[in-house]
């Protein structure tokens, strides 16, 4: 019943969007571990002001109850700089062993973008962006020594980048994420937790990962054809885990128009650890709707 209210709720929202002139998308990812669908509405407030909500619902093999989670973004723009502040939530997930404590998590992911150069007339820019993410979850951590212990557990995650493109065709982007732990992160094995780590951080990967992440480096380089409204992009990152081998991500994507107000997004993650133990492949569809 919760998972029928859930969608329904999403769908009456997207449909009060497109009557209001929202912008609206939908979007579905998935491998043989999870699925997740998600749609989300944004309207122009004011001249440079934007606002927005997303709700996702993902269903993992490793948990008994699907996760249901939502987003508040808003954007302030000027001709210089940008700004976006997301607030998210993710509701209890009960625990399918009762030794382990119920899961749940909340938080705030913050990008600012700045305009290093912009020529309209040749249309060239290069930007460059900050992003600083704060996260808060209740679960159940791991420690090295055996213990087990439910309790809270926080994180601050920290992104560099740069956005460039030229000759009309192409944009490339490389970026750096680091990691924090308020809460200390020696003797720590894992946390069972729910919060996705990309909601904190900028990363071209479509996988879910509730590993304990160290830093991410990569880049993502995008064949542009604009008078087609058509793109086609290529993403790699390399990452070290406190809980986990260090991992590849190779990401293949593509952009085009279906209409003159529906554009699609379709993509390929495949992902592995550097000994190739763990190997992961993830597809993913978007439609976004302009009104």
């Amino acid at each position: 019943m919760k998972k029928i209210t859930f969608v329904l709720g999403v769908l009456l929202s997207t449909i009060s969007g497109f009557a209001s002139g929202w912008e609206a998308t939908v979007d579905y990812r998935g491998s043989s571990k999870f699925y997740q669908g998600a749609a989300s509405i944004e309207r122009q407030m004011g001249l440079s002001y934007f606002a927005g909500l997303e709700a996702r619902y993902t269903d993992e093999d490793a948990l008994k109850d699907p996760v249901y989670s939502v987003y508040l973004p808003l954007r302030l723009e000027s001709n210089l700089w940008k700004l976006t502040l997301t607030p998210f939530y993710y509701f209890k997930n009960k625990s399918h062993d009762v030794s382990f404590q119920d899961a749940y998590a909340y938080g705030i992911s913050t990008r600012f973008i700045m305009t290093l150069q912009e020529d309209l007339t040749e249309d060239l820019y290069t930007h460059a962006y900050l992003g600083v993410s704060f996260a808060r979850q209740k679960g159940t951590l791991f420690l090295e020594n055996g213990d087990v212990s439910n309790q809270y557990y926080s994180q601050m995650a920290y992104t560099l980048g740069l956005h460039k493109n030229f000759f009309h065709s192409f944009s490339f982007e490389v970026f750096a994420n680091a990691y924090q732990y308020p809460n200390g992160i020696t003797g720590v094995e894992s946390f069972r937790g729910i919060l996705d780590q990309w909601d904190l951080v900028q990363s071209p990967s479509l996988d879910l990962s509730h590993e304990l992440g160290k830093y991410h480096v990569g880049g993502q380089l995008t064949r542009l054809w604009v008078e087609r409204r058509a793109s086609l992009y290529l993403g790699y990152r390399f990452g070290e885990f406190y809980s986990t081998d260090p991992e590849h991500s190779f990401l293949l994507g593509n952009t085009f128009a279906v209409t003159n107000t529906i554009q699609a997004d379709a993509a390929y993650n495949h992902l592995r650890t550097i000994h190739n133990e763990r190997k992961r492949d993830v597809f993913y569809v978007k439609l976004k709707f302009s009104f």
